[in-house]
C-alpha cells in the first residue's frame, strides 16, 4: 500500500509534470472507483491543474475550484506516459481505473491510475472542497508538518487505550502512516507493537516521536531519485523489518518474526522490541483453539 513517503513522491512528480497544463480528456474506466458524481469527472476537461498536494495518503490535484482527489488503497498506483494511446480505453476487468490526457504542450501526455488484484478499493473524487472527501475530513495531523511537536504527539496518546501499532495506523490520529511504516517506526523506537499507547512513559513518547520523524524523512528522501515505476521496489529495499519474516534483523541479527491477522500481518524483532519475547500469532492462536 502506498503510504506517506510514496504518496509524497507521487505528489511531487505530478506537480512537476501537470501544473499549468490543461486536461484534454478524462476517461473513467472503472465506474466503481468513482465516488462522486456532482460535479462530473468531465468538469475537469479544459481546466489547467494549478497545484498538487498530499493529504495523508490522498493525492489532491487542484484545477481552479475543483479538486481531483485520489486514494490508491492497497494496490493502486499512478503511471505517467509521455504519449498515451490514441484509442480511448475500454472498460473491463483489467487494472486501469482512470486515464487523464493532457493537452498542449504535452501533445498526448498524461497519466493513468491503476489498481492490481481482484479486490478493488481505489477511490476517485471530484469535489469543490477537499474536505468533502470523508477520508480527508477525518485526517489527524501530518507527522511531517511543522506543527507536529512531541508535546502534540503526547497529547494524542493521552488516554489512548489501544495498542500503539493500531494507533499509529489510525488515520484520524496521524495522517499517512500505514502497516509497513508503523512496523519500521516501532523497530526504530525499540518498542513492542502491543504496548498500550496510554502507558508510554515520557521517554518512550519522545523516542517514538523521534523514530516517526527520522523514519518517514529518510523514506521521503530515498524516494526522490527513483522513477515512479521503481518506487515500489525502492520502498521494499529500504524496509528493515516489514515484509522480512525469517530474515536477520539488521541491528542485532535476531530472526525477524511475524504476527498474522485476518487480512494483514506485521513484522518485528524480538531482541530489539520485546525483550526477546515471541508474540503470539493471532491467526494461528484461533486455529488451535
Amino acid at each position: 500500500m502506498p503510504e506517506l513517503p510514496e504518496v509524497e513522491s507521487l505528489a511531487r512528480f505530478l506537480g512537476e509534470h501537470v501544473v499549468g497544463r490543461a486536461v484534454e480528456r478524462v476517461y473513467p474506466v472503472s465506474v466503481h472507483a468513482l465516488k462522486t458524481y456532482d460535479p462530473p469527472l468531465t468538469a475537469l476537461e479544459g481546466r489547467a491543474f494549478d497545484e498538487v498536494r498530499r493529504h495523508g495518503k490522498f493525492l489532491d490535484l487542484r484545477a481552479g475550484e475543483l479538486h481531483l482527489v485520489m486514494h490508491l488503497a492497497r494496490a493502486g498506483w499512478v503511471r505517467w506516459s509521455d504519449r498515451l494511446p490514441e484509442a480511448p480505453p475500454r472498460p473491463g476487468r483489467g487494472p486501469l481505473a482512470l486515464r487523464v490526457r493532457l493537452g498542449d504542450p504535452d501533445d498526448g501526455a498524461g497519466f493513468e491510475v491503476t489498481e492490481a488484484g481482484s479486490q478493488k478499493h481505489l477511490a476517485v473524487y471530484v469535489v469543490r472542497d477537499v474536505l468533502e472527501v470523508p477520508g480527508v475530513a477525518r485526517l489527524g495531523p501530518d507527522p511531517l508538518s511543522e506543527g507536529f511537536t512531541v508535546e502534540a504527539f503526547g497529547g494524542l496518546l493521552a488516554g489512548e487505550g489501544r495498542q500503539i501499532k493500531g494507533v499509529l495506523r489510525d488515520q484520524s490520529v496521524l495522517a499517512g502512516i500505514g502497516n509497513a511504516y508503523s512496523d519500521e517506526i516501532l523497530h526504530a523506537a525499540r518498542m513492542s507493537p502491543f504496548k498500550l499507547a496510554a502507558k508510554l512513559s515520557g521517554e518512550e513518547v519522545a523516542r517514538l516521536y523521534e523514530a516517526i520523524g527520522t523514519t518517514l524523512a529518510a523514506a521521503v528522501e530515498r524516494s526522490r531519485g527513483p522513477a515512479l515505476k521503481d518506487l515500489k521496489a525502492e520502498k521494499k529495499s529500504g524496509l528493515r523489518v516489514h515484509g522480512r519474516k525469517g530474515e536477520a534483523c539488521p541491528v542485532c541479527g535476531d530472526t525477524i518474526r511475524e504476527v498474522s491477522f485476518s487480512d494483514s500481518s506485521m513484522q518485528y524483532c524480538p531482541t530489539c522490541q520485546t525483550g526477546g519475547k515471541i508474540l503470539a500469532d493471532r491467526r494461528m492462536s484461533r486455529l488451535l483453539k
